[in-house]
């Protein structure tokens, strides 16, 4: 049966490969070369391309990248967690449904998502509109769009749902009777919580954190848009390398991106080694 199983993931390997494996290799050889957009006839070997990642504007790219990520991934947490536990709690019958309609934006494009929430973020939108013919009189809102805020903003509300999903699925493997044990040897539900609960759904944590702070470090559309301009991170930045066809410096950012990339999905399978939280 399983050997009839892995014929059926031959064709997905196939293009895991084609699509995934010999582009990144192809990458890392461009880190070591120096050629004009894709001139192979004068390329040449370098090492001098490494020397980009000590430029200020790569700093300050990378350190806009892992500190919003990083505030997106904590605030998500909070979100995350409070949304998964009270879903949990819950006399729903139909929880999945629920599930589905908190996922169900997910479903569209990501980048009619932004567009809609930086129209919201103007001084003029459609909400100023609507009430600037109510009350016939010009009415604007303050300018968020190129704040920080506002590109933190975007990414919390499009990427929590990857964080409401693992927490929801650990807290659900929970065994109610460790519960009752809890409370039957003197635990508050208080206590219970914090010394019962949140240690059991910290494998869903984890797995929610890393698949929200990837994305969130490596996208560029969000800033792109929410920024304004004003915020660059580092998805921005090998966007515009590889727009000049600069691939050399485009490829080197690109690989350290698929390194912590790699590192991250090591983290979550020692964490979680069956894809529980996913399920």
């Amino acid at each position: 049966m399983n050997n009839k199983f892995s014929r059926l993931a031959k064709p997905y390997v196939f293009w895991l490969y084609i699509l995934a494996v010999v582009p990144a290799l192809v990458m890392a050889f461009l880190v070591f070369t120096d050629m004009e957009g894709l001139d192979l006839a004068n390329i040449k070997m370098t090492l001098e391309n490494f020397s980009q990642l000590g430029e200020k504007s790569t700093l300050i790219a990378f350190r806009n990248s892992f500190i919003l990520s990083t505030i997106t991934t904590l605030i998500s947490i909070v979100l995350g967690y409070l949304v998964a536990y009270k879903l949990f709690r819950s006399n729903f019958k139909n929880k999945f449904l629920i599930l589905v309609i908190l996922i169900l934006p997910m479903w569209s494009n990501i980048l009619l998502r932004t567009e809609a929430l930086a129209n919201i973020m103007e001084e003029h939108n459609i909400f100023t509109s609507i009430l600037g013919k109510i009350f016939g009189k010009e009415i604007s809102a303050p300018q968020i769009r190129g704040t920080y805020f506002a590109v933190v903003f975007g990414l919390v509300v499009t990427y929590v749902p990857f964080m409401i999903m693992p927490i929801y699925n650990s807290l659900e493997k929970i065994d109610k009777s460790v519960e009752e044990a809890a409370l039957d040897l003197g635990l508050t539900d208080m206590q219970k919580f914090w010394k019962v609960i949140l240690p059991m759904s910290s494998k869903g944590i984890i797995t929610g954190s890393i698949m929200v702070f990837l994305p969130s470090l490596s996208g560029f559309a969000i800033p792109k848009i929410l920024g304004n301009g004003n915020i660059v991170m580092i998805g921005n930045v090998i966007e515009e390398l590889f727009n000049n066809m600069n691939y050399n410096i485009g490829s080197l950012l690109a690989m350290i991106i698929l390194i912590v990339i790699l590192f991250s999905i090591t983290l979550v399978n020692k964490v979680d080694k069956e894809g529980e939280m996913l399920l």
